[in-house]
């Protein structure tokens, strides 16, 4: 059964869902930056299917999050390693770790931390604006148009209500 296309919406949100796709996606992401490269590396610390494995990895690389190396000829056999498009993607795994950790840990406490290793203390992933450092929550930021949105929809009424609200 095909899925829907999100690849084509203006939205940077559904553009990356469509690029994750499943759930399976970002863990592979995450075994990445754990230290993990190659495909029986991941395979065993997921416990993913092979095929589905390898489908996720193609993708990755397809998207360019990942690229293949070869660490050996005979037969060929490859790493696969973040590029930096791969790497920037550490930011939404660890606003994910917060919100996991905040949400949906138990009596024990967090499962993951991470430390900050300028700094030596555990920490956690923010958002705060670029520009002025203060924290940015829903309560105080508004989504509006970017130069990118597509002018045919900027001009409807319900998207135009839709962005000023």
């Amino acid at each position: 059964m095909r899925r829907t296309s999100f690849a084509g919406w203006p939205c940077s949100i559904a553009r990356t869902m469509d690029l994750l796709g499943d759930w399976w996606t970002p863990l592979v992401l995450r075994e990445a930056f754990y230290g993990i490269t190659r495909f029986d590396g991941f395979q065993q610390e997921l416990g993913i299917a092979r095929t589905t494995l390898a489908e996720r990895l193609r993708r990755l690389v397809d998207a360019g999050l990942m690229e293949k190396r070869a660490y050996q000829t005979e037969p060929v056999r490859h790493d696969y390693v973040l590029t930096e498009m791969g790497r920037d993607f550490f930011g939404v795994l660890a606003a994910m770790n917060a919100w996991g950790n905040r949400w949906l840990s138990g009596e024990a406490g967090a499962p993951v931390v991470f430390e900050h290793e300028r700094c030596g203390h555990h920490s956690e992933a923010a958002v705060v604006c670029a520009d002025c450092g203060e924290p940015m929550t829903a309560a105080d930021t508004r989504p509006r148009m970017g130069p990118g949105y597509p002018k045919r929809l900027a001009e409807r009424p319900d998207i135009r209500e839709r962005f000023t609200r």
